[in-house]
């Protein structure tokens, strides 16, 4: 970190004075009736991603996602000319959910050649055609070319699949996400196949949670038993500064140094991390993967940590010097609950060595991940207690402050326009 000094006071948060120094309200992670504008003005306006093109690689692939935010649930589909397409899970007759294995309100995926209802074996084909009513004679004026499956608007970039709820998305996908964003183009997304995911249900508001992976402020406090404890008292006291911050309409990046692991002392080390050949953070056979993006790495830092990208509203993207990525979804289910989803991405393992090296990677992610979330519920339960109306935030946790207030423009720009409807 010596290569990267401490910058001046209000470095960061002086580039975006509209943002302001003051203390913050989390009066929008408490309040119901916040919560109940925030899925309309945000969840059902903004493109939101959903999942990746390898999760449906043929035709026929499907996969369902439970959209609680915006009370549907959806059908990701390949269609017979390769196009990824999305609709409502909804049959057009009676209401039933299309799409379930034994447990309805469970997500599930397959293959399959058409859509055929449970309740009345209404079909549909892959384009949510009506292809098939049963005793369709018994119907009045029955036009099946009206009665097909109700289409969500659906985009790729990079083989993330995006949708947006709105009936017309105000800015196509590419505008939404911004040069920022689009200069990760090219990264090699379609070789990191070798995929881990967890979730879990967190008992805080989304946005709490997001504000955990939008400063590093804590990390040699919160994760000091994740380190060497040299290391981590070292960094405890020194403080962790990230060389870059930047904000883009509505998303945000932060780009961290980092450490080689392997040129650390045998002390600042863990027996598992050199028996894996994996550890701070990452596996330490670093796969060639050509020429970065222009995107990645904004600082120049050397050497490289990691970019973390915060796409509004609910997904992140952190890729990692050491040659792997991982991405974190964050689905409101109340004003104080979401499901939190990790999912990391390797290419895929040569060795058996290597598939150790991703599985400790992963795991240790995931150990993060569950001491966030643990704090962040003690977080909830106090906020709600009203006790401070108002909380400081430092220079570093700019991004914070730019999270919280994009939402409230978001909220805002919709009171302003149903004024009256």
């Amino acid at each position: 970190m010596a290569r990267f000094p401490k910058p001046p006071e209000g470095s960061w948060t002086q580039h975006y004075p509209q943002l302001g120094t003051g203390p913050v309200s989390y009066r929008d992670s408490v309040d119901p009736a916040f919560y109940e504008l925030e899925r309309k003005a945000v969840f059902r306006r903004a493109w939101l991603n959903v999942g990746r093109v390898e999760q449906i690689p043929r035709k026929g692939s499907y996969f369902t996602k439970e959209m609680k935010v915006v009370n549907t649930s959806i059908i990701l589909v390949r269609t017979t000319t390769g196009e990824v397409k999305a609709y409502h899970n909804i049959c057009r007759h009676r209401g039933n959910k299309l799409v379930w294995n034994d447990m309805p309100l469970e997500e599930t995926s397959g293959v399959c050649r058409q859509f055929t209802c449970k309740y009345h074996a209404w079909r549909y084909d892959l384009d949510g055609n009506l292809t098939f009513v049963q005793q369709e004679g018994e119907f009045f004026d029955l036009d099946k070319s009206r009665y097909g499956l109700v289409p969500v608007h659906c985009d790729v970039w990079e083989g993330f699949i995006f949708v947006n709820f709105a009936k017309q998305p105000e800015q196509s996908l590419r505008d939404f996400l911004g040069p920022m964003i689009t200069d990760l183009e090219g990264y090699p997304f379609d070789r990191m196949t070798s995929r881990f995911h967890y979730r879990s249900e967190v008992k805080a508001n989304w946005k709490l949670y997001m504000d955990a992976f939008q400063e590093f402020y804590h990390a040699p406090v919160l994760h000091a038993n994740q380190s060497p404890t040299a290391y981590s008292k070292a960094a405890a006291e020194a403080g962790f500064e990230a060389p870059h911050y930047r904000i883009e309409g509505p998303h945000r990046l932060v780009s961290t140094s980092g450490i080689r692991a392997w040129e650390l002392a045998d002390e600042m080390r863990k027996p598992i991390e050199d028996i894996c050949q994996s550890g701070l953070f990452g596996p330490w056979d670093k796969p060639d993967l050509g020429e970065m993006p222009v995107g990645l790495n904004p600082a120049k830092c050397d050497p490289w940590g990691l970019d973390s990208f915060q796409l509004f509203p609910n997904f992140v993207m952190l890729f990692w010097g050491q040659g792997w990525y991982l991405t974190y979804h964050y689905w409101p289910t109340s004003h104080n609950t979401h499901l939190f989803e990790g999912t990391v991405y390797f290419p895929q393992p040569r060795t058996p060595r290597e598939r150790i090296a991703q599985e400790l990677a992963a795991v240790s992610f995931k150990e993060y991940g569950l001491q966030d979330a643990n704090t962040l519920e003690a977080t909830q339960s106090m906020v709600e207690s009203e006790v401070l109306d108002e909380f400081v935030l430092c220079d570093q946790e700019v991004l914070i402050r730019h999270l919280h207030t994009e939402t409230a423009a978001w909220v805002d720009e919709y009171r302003r326009k149903t004024a009256g409807v």
